[in-house]
């Protein structure tokens, strides 16, 4: 072995054990110096009053007087709008519950609405039906048996079937009738459509 290596061999070696020196003391100042300043610090602060534990709590301090009555004002405004707006609130659901209702009545009021529009409409062909027949069998009939019939009528009734037949079975029913019956029946039929618009 070379005097070189064994030189490198005993430098490498100095390094590590001034390591070692120092880890060792600060082992000892870890394990005994650290742990008795610590247990002197505890025993100073356990000396001394901490200062937010000692201090009694802080009162707010009273507002100044024109600054505490704005305060009251705000508070008894936030009250009333407060009250205010449970009043919307309550006066909101009335109301839906208002307007559901109505749609429901409408509702109801539109099916019975159309019911009636049909039952009319039936009765309306019903009559019109009755009516029309009875006009053809006045119609039919012998033109002096039919006078007598429509003498016996109230004029405007009478009037009401001779505008709805045939001209030629009309004129033989008015010519049976006694001329003030058949003067007023056909007044009647004169104005009928007088006071219609011409345009």
């Amino acid at each position: 072995m070379s005097r070189k290596t064994s030189y490198l061999r005993g430098g490498a070696v100095l390094p590590v054990i001034a390591g070692l020196f120092l880890a060792s003391g600060l082992i000892r100042f870890g394990g005994g110096t650290a742990q008795a300043l610590t247990e002197e610090l505890r025993g100073l602060a356990a000396r001394e009053p901490d200062a937010t534990a000692a201090a009694p709590a802080a009162e707010p301090c009273p507002p100044p007087p024109d600054i505490a009555e704005v305060l009251a004002a705000l508070k008894a405004r936030e009250a009333e709008i407060d009250a205010r707006a449970a009043a919307l609130e309550d006066r909101a659901a009335t109301l839906e519950i208002a307007e559901e209702e109505i749609a429901r009545q409408m509702a109801a009021l539109e099916s019975a609405e159309a019911a009636l529009r049909s039952t009319i409409t039936v009765a309306d062909e019903a009559a019109e039906s009755d009516v029309a027949r009875l006009t053809s069998v006045y119609e039919n009939m012998k033109p002096d048996e039919a006078a007598a019939l429509f003498a016996e009528m109230d004029p405007e009734f009478a009037a009401g079937f001779l505008g709805r037949m045939r001209a030629d079975a009309a004129a033989a029913v008015m010519a049976g009738l006694d001329p003030p019956v058949a003067y007023s029946i056909s007044v009647i039929l004169a104005g009928r459509n007088a006071r219609a618009p011409q345009e």
